[in-house]
């Protein structure tokens, strides 16, 4: 409603906090508070599951600094021409300029190779945190806002985007695929609810849906990017996943068996309990 009233997303006013002599980015905090939304849904998920919460915690600490820098890296090697002559700002990560995909890759792998040094149910460990993980890209698209960054074409449509520096209002991308990223997950929960997945499919589930989104959201951003064959890489990769992702859900299902120990542990829950989770989830 005040959209409309206002007729368009205003620019931020500031992109740092600051209390004292401290100043915090914005887009830092943003992306902070992903990972601990993403983190707390999974220790809820994970206990309703039978497991120990803290087992999120202590894979927490060792996946998500390796998803920053499998972020950074990501967005690096995709757009390396920007920091021709001027290397060192690759390493100012707090101005933007994180590659989701790179992140993700680095993050998970890095997660599902502690999860198995401890010996523990690595299956059902994924299936309670991916619905987490696209809350956290939700939060932290919402970080792109205070940077002026991830943006569409010029549009007059009621919540277009003021951006410093631009005469015209323009697509707000980075909210369209938060909000992709919000429906995403509570499909995954709801799914999840159901039991209509099979132990192991929420993963390849949730690459197919973010790959999907992905693309589609690419299409409407005119920020430069990296191409490859006239196409932006970003295009490339999302249509992969989504491929790969399919692939993968279907070699599950054939795979896997409901009398997995993941499954039995799911169903060990009432219907209340998993009714409260995903209320609070």
């Amino acid at each position: 409603m005040l959209v409309a009233l206002l007729g368009v997303i205003p620019a931020p006013p500031t992109d740092r906090l600051e209390i004292g002599p401290l100043t915090f980015r914005l887009y830092g905090l943003m992306i902070a508070l992903g990972v601990l939304a993403a983190v707390e849904i999974g220790r809820r998920r994970w206990q309703a599951r039978g497991g120990d919460p803290d087992d999120i915690t202590e894979i927490a600490k060792w996946a998500v600094p390796a998803g920053l820098v499998g972020a950074r890296a990501y967005h690096v090697l995709t757009d390396w021409r920007s920091y021709q002559g001027r290397w060192i700002d690759s390493l100012y990560i707090w101005r933007g300029g994180l590659g989701i995909p790179g992140g993700l890759i680095v993050g998970i792998g890095v997660g599902v190779w502690y999860a198995r040094r401890r010996g523990w149910d690595v299956t059902g460990l994924i299936d309670s945190v991916i619905p987490g993980i696209p809350v956290a890209q939700a939060l932290g698209r919402i970080g792109n806002w205070f940077n002026q960054e991830i943006y569409g074409r010029p549009t007059n449509l009621p919540w277009g985007l003021t951006v410093d520096g631009l005469s015209q209002a323009v697509h707000p991308t980075f909210l369209y695929e938060a909000m992709w990223n919000l429906v995403l997950a509570g499909a995954l929960i709801y799914v999840d609810k159901r039991r209509w997945l099979k132990p192991g499919q929420m993963l390849p589930l949730w690459i197919i849906g973010y790959g999907v989104g992905r693309f589609l959201v690419e299409s409407m951003r005119t920020d430069a990017a990296s191409e490859l064959l006239g196409i932006r890489v970003n295009h490339w990769v999302s249509a992969a996943a989504v491929i790969v992702g399919v692939v993968w859900f279907w070699a599950v299902g054939r795979r896997a068996s409901p009398n997995d120990a993941s499954l039995k542990n799911s169903e060990v829950i009432g219907d209340g309990d998993v009714d409260a989770l995903d209320v609070e989830a």
